[in-house]
């Protein structure tokens, strides 16, 4: 494992890690049950990172994104054919959070939620894109518009 490993909780262990199969392309490493059959422990293998994964265990305080409401929290999942398992990944159930597109830090990029509540950045490499690059394309994309200030202005 890596020094940071992310540990994700499901409501259906057994069926998130048969999605994260065949979908996402995960290896299981090991499972640990416990006597009521829920999982406490699925390690996942996505290339060369290790993804921990559990069922809920409410009365412990360990409750996935469907309990809660909502994540903020993403994953970032780089592959090499990023439009195919895109679309496996809503073919199976995933719904778009951002659509797949041209990101200027030099991915094709877009996030989908899994059926498991999970937010997951899905990626492919096309070009390598400088520091300094990024930091302007940053600034450009989140500067205020000028003509956006100005109406404001005299909205109020």
């Amino acid at each position: 494992m890596h020094t940071i490993t992310p540990h994700i909780v499901v409501r259906d262990a057994p069926r998130a890690v048969d999605w994260y199969a065949s979908v996402l392309g995960a290896e299981e490493r090991l499972r640990i049950p416990v006597p009521d059959g829920r999982l406490m422990s699925v390690e996942l293998r996505f290339g060369d990172s290790t993804v921990m994964l559990a069922d809920e265990f409410p009365e412990m305080g360990i409750v996935s994104p469907q309990t809660l409401g909502g994540t903020y929290m993403a994953l970032h999942l780089v592959v090499d054919d990023v439009e195919s398992v895109w679309q496996q990944a809503l073919d199976a159930g995933a719904e778009v959070f951002r659509p797949l597109q041209d990101s200027f830090w030099g991915e094709l990029h877009g996030q989908v939620i899994d059926p498991f509540g999970h937010r997951w950045g899905l990626a492919q490499h096309l070009r390598d894109v400088s520091p300094e690059e990024l930091v302007r394309a940053a600034q450009e994309m989140l500067a205020p518009r000028r003509k956006d200030s100005r109406a404001r202005r005299e909205n109020l």
